[in-house]
């Protein structure tokens, strides 16, 4: 794999739930880092334990807008990532993934950088193929509610391509699909947070619909070696690529394992299925795992522990599983 000695890396959306996890690892490795975040769903929270460190810089910015910085590496993470915050500002959501990513590659042309984009697995929409793999082109509706993100992310991808084609970039293209892990917002409206943290405050579970439609949970761990991984990886080897867990759960096998680690009571809340939501949500990572050398190790519990213990702290709740 390729690898880039003591450089400098930017990684917008580094205040996020996973920028922030990505921003660690990198200055693990020994990278200069350039944070950047407008904190709309990022926090300073999430990196306060780095802003002493010497290789770490935090910059306000909205992606929106170009940025003029010297840089080796850039990932784009920047975009709200879970509905009840993309949907919150549709407008501005396509505008995060498009504009973002037309001010990204520019920078990555002017300063001749590798450049990665964090796709997602909602740019399958809602799959009629199961498992998902990169050469399938989905099933998105253009114009429902969710389509500022799904949308958004595809033509990011085609901006993407189109850089390569036309001015030679390096590119790669990650499709991340549902991940998980400390650092979460309780108010994301993602379903693992949600679970957390109506059991730990001893509220009902909302379950939507039947509660057997699936996803597959990748800690996040697992997810930033992948990342780092595939920017490492050979020039010619572009993506899209699959990144997340194969191993899919329905939402009331997930709702069981979270009662079960929190010591709450069996309680739903039935609520009908939102709009465009998938039924079905697995990745195929066949290609991540034959290219890079990657696939998740850590089994749904012990992430799950990890996670509750974490929003035991930020709620400060105390367990319900000890007297």
């Amino acid at each position: 794999m390729a690898t880039l000695e003591n450089g400098r890396i930017l990684v917008t959306g580094g205040a996020g739930f996973i920028g922030s996890f990505l921003c660690d690892a990198l200055l693990a490795k020994g990278y200069e880092i350039l944070c950047v975040d407008n904190f709309y769903t990022g926090t300073r929270q999430n990196v306060e334990h780095l802003l002493d460190h010497p290789r770490f810089e935090l910059m306000r910015h909205d992606v929106t807008f170009p940025l003029y910085v010297e840089t080796d590496e850039i990932y784009s993470l920047a975009c709200p990532a879970s509905p009840i915050h993309y949907q919150r500002d549709p407008v501005q959501t396509t505008k995060t993934s498009v504009h973002g990513a037309i001010n990204a590659l520019g920078l990555a042309k002017r300063v001749k950088a590798r450049i990665l984009q964090a796709s997602t697995s909602e740019v399958y929409g809602d799959p009629d193929i199961h498992p998902q793999s990169e050469d399938y082109w989905g099933h998105v509706n253009p114009v429902g509610p969710r389509a500022c993100y799904d949308e958004g992310k595809r033509c990011a991808e085609t901006l993407f391509f189109d850089y390569r084609r036309q001015h030679n970039l390096q590119i790669k293209v990650a499709r991340i699909f549902n991940t998980y892990g400390p650092r979460m917002r309780p108010n994301d409206g993602r379903v693992i947070s949600n679970f957390i943290v109506q059991a730990l405050t001893g509220r009902p579970l909302t379950i939507y619909g039947d509660g057997s439609q699936t996803r597959s949970f990748c800690y996040v761990d697992d997810l930033i070696d992948g990342l780092i991984r595939l920017m490492n990886s050979p020039a010619d080897f572009t993506g899209p690529c699959n990144l997340g867990n194969p191993t899919q759960f329905s939402m009331l096998e997930l709702a069981d394992i979270i009662i079960d680690l929190t010591g709450s009571k069996r309680i739903f809340e039935r609520r009908p299925l939102p709009q465009n939501d998938p039924r079905r949500r697995q990745p195929d990572i066949a290609l991540a795992t034959a290219a890079l050398g990657w696939k998740p190790i850590t089994p749904l519990r012990t992430g799950l522990a990890k996670t509750i213990a974490y929003f035991e702290s930020r709620l400060r709740i105390k367990p319900l599983t000890t007297a």
